[in-house]
């Protein structure tokens, strides 16, 4: 027993030297980020947003997210535990679909891009694709008065390019995209 009890303590020991390495490893990595580790807080209009939350855009004047299974709720982060093949989930999908096609009638039959009718993992995706900020694109640019090619250059400028150029895909954040376009004159 007595052996038994040195080689768990060793084992403790080990594995406190490498988790705690990990642990070190993961820290200094993330302070190396433009964001040390922390989450981007943008203020606009005297409130305070985080940039890494998805945020709920409900009117047609601004670019719409990805939808959420969490009502935006950061503190119950989830998704919907709805498969590919459950039957509500697909209606709830197609819904989305078809309230998107009325919001952008302009597209006609143009794919719909899928972030814009399915939730994330989290619930709390900030992001969309440049193809997701596209299809918006002649919606925002009727709702202001503004021209596509206006609408298309923000979107541009606004997409984030893969890390290193080769890490994840390009993406816009939409809380970002919304705020460059009250911005835009």
């Amino acid at each position: 027993m007595k052996n038994h009890i040195v080689s768990a303590f060793r084992l403790t020991l080990v594995m406190l030297a490498v988790v705690g390495i990990y642990l070190i490893i993961v820290y200094g990595g993330s302070k190396v980020l433009p964001t040390q580790g922390n989450a981007e807080i943008i203020n606009y209009k005297g409130q305070k947003f985080y940039a890494n939350i998805g945020q709920e855009f409900k009117s047609e004047k601004y670019f719409h997210g990805r939808p959420s299974s969490v009502n935006y709720n950061a503190a119950g982060s989830g998704g919907s535990n709805k498969g590919p093949s459950n039957e509500d989930y697909l209606e709830t999908v197609q819904k989305r679909i078809d309230t998107l096609k009325l919001q952008n009638p302009e597209m006609g039959s143009t794919h719909v891009p899928v972030e814009l009718v399915t939730a994330s993992g989290s619930g709390l995706d900030p992001d969309i694709s440049e193809e997701g900020a596209l299809y918006q694109a002649k919606r925002i640019a009727h709702m202001r008065s503004l021209s596509v090619e206006q609408i298309n250059n923000l979107i541009k400028n606004q997409t984030e390019k893969p890390f290193l150029g080769l890490f994840g895909p390009s993406k816009v954040n939409v809380l970002k995209l919304n705020i460059a376009l009250d911005q835009l004159k």
